[in-house]
């Protein structure tokens, strides 16, 4: 767990210099928001229109991996790396395919809520509710239910 957050304070430091516009999402941001004990990747979302200059920054850090499309998304910018051994998945212009019908999920700076440090670097971190309303609309309930409690998702409503 050690390697990969410094792997992601790496990654700060180059998105940070570069002044892109980004937040950590997915089970990273559960993970820092003490909501799960764990993570697999490093998910990165990105202001769509600085995604050539995040998808650069993230490349002089590793190798980028050939493109594999999935028929859940049509993510306008969708790039995998893996930098010093870690998986890391970069979305810009985020859009999740819902009961046949494609749904936005941009990054918009509203929409980051928070942010913390990680060895030293700053973390800009995405909102738990938006990732609860992107949890549901992928049919992922057992990650929507780590993010809020039953009265929380009550007082949320069904965002599907």
């Amino acid at each position: 767990m050690r390697h990969k957050l410094a792997v992601l304070a790496n990654i700060a430091n180059a998105l940070n210099q570069a002044d892109i516009t980004w937040a950590v999402g997915g089970s990273l941001l559960l993970f820092l928001k003490g909501k799960v004990e764990s993570f697999h990747d490093i998910d990165i979302m990105v202001d769509e229109d600085q995604a050539g200059q995040a998808a650069a920054a993230l490349a002089s850090l590793g190798r980028e991996l050939p493109y594999k499309p999935n028929p859940k998304y049509a993510t306008r910018h969708f790039h995998e790396f893996v930098i010093d051994g870690v998986g890391v998945d970069m979305l810009a212009g985020f859009v999740i395919i819902s009961k046949g019908r494609s749904v936005e999920c941009p990054l918009r700076a509203d929409d980051i809520t928070g942010s913390t440090e990680v060895m030293g670097a700053h973390i800009p971190l995405h909102s738990l509710a938006e990732w609860h309303r992107y949890y549901q609309l992928m049919g992922r309930k057992d990650r929507a239910d780590q993010i809020f409690s039953k009265k929380d998702s009550e007082k949320f409503g069904s965002m599907e």
